[in-house]
């Protein structure tokens, strides 16, 4: 009986090699490996296209904005028509998480230095304080140097619809907070066409945002979420080469 069965387990372990090596070893090379594979649960998908943030099923474009910036000239989203940007909210007296977002975007600004079609649009929500001149000496203290990087100011109604219906970033005035406002530390990309754009999660969802307030050096936060500032470079690189 024992002779029978080490043969019968070895005629199983031929047909196995036979039928499956191949296909293993072709898989690999095409590299057609899943994305489980070579994913882990908590890190975003790399090397997919990029999703179109969708409401109602139809890709959702940034709303129509017009706020003065720092030179105190009037900026639509007309003026960002062809160029990839971000688009965060803040104010320039936060004394938590913004002084963070500030130095995540001149760290994007410095690594696309000299890349004519990227822009940011930083939008105050305190716009009583923030005024051009405020936001001019804001963005000279803090390196800013792209010609398409606007600080922005307006209506405080207008500020905060745009923020709460238009991209839906949270944004409130809440004089028992730290600073007096709360907010999401959250960036948008958008795309030359106005699209608001993302890469998708392990389980193939759009992240919709990317994490503002955690920096590459410091890798995670003190709740153990993962920065997003590299993945975020390399998706807007992956815009501007038209290849998401």
């Amino acid at each position: 009986m024992k002779k029978y069965s080490y043969v019968g387990i070895s005629f199983i372990i031929l047909v196995f090699g036979i039928i499956f090596i191949p296909k293993i070893v072709n898989r690999v090379q095409d590299t057609s490996v899943v994305k489980n594979d070579r994913m882990s649960a908590n890190n975003p998908v790399a090397n997919e296209k990029l999703s179109y943030i969708k409401i109602n099923g139809k890709p959702r474009k940034v709303p129509e904005f017009a706020f003065l910036n720092q030179d105190s000239l009037l900026i639509t989203n007309h003026d960002y028509r062809g160029k990839v940007y971000v688009v965060e909210f803040f104010f320039t007296s936060c004394p938590t998480i913004c002084p963070k977002m500030t130095k995540n975007l001149v760290f994007l600004q410095d690594q696309l230095k000299g890349v004519e079609d990227f822009g940011v649009a930083s939008f105050t929500i305190n716009p009583k304080r923030d005024t051009p001149h405020i936001l001019k000496k804001y963005a000279e203290n803090h390196g800013v140097i792209n010609p398409d990087w606007h600080f922005l100011t307006g209506e405080r109604e207008d500020l905060f619809d745009l923020a709460n219906s238009g991209f839906n970033i949270y944004a409130a005035e809440n004089p028992e907070v730290l600073g007096g406002f709360e907010h999401n530390g959250f960036f948008a990309l958008i795309d030359q066409d106005g699209y608001i754009r993302s890469r998708y999660d392990a389980s193939g969802n759009p992240i919709i945002y990317y994490r503002g307030t955690i920096d590459i050096e410091e890798g995670k936060d003190e709740n153990g979420e993962e920065e997003q500032i590299s993945i975020l470079l390399e998706d807007i690189k992956k815009l501007l080469k038209k290849e998401g």
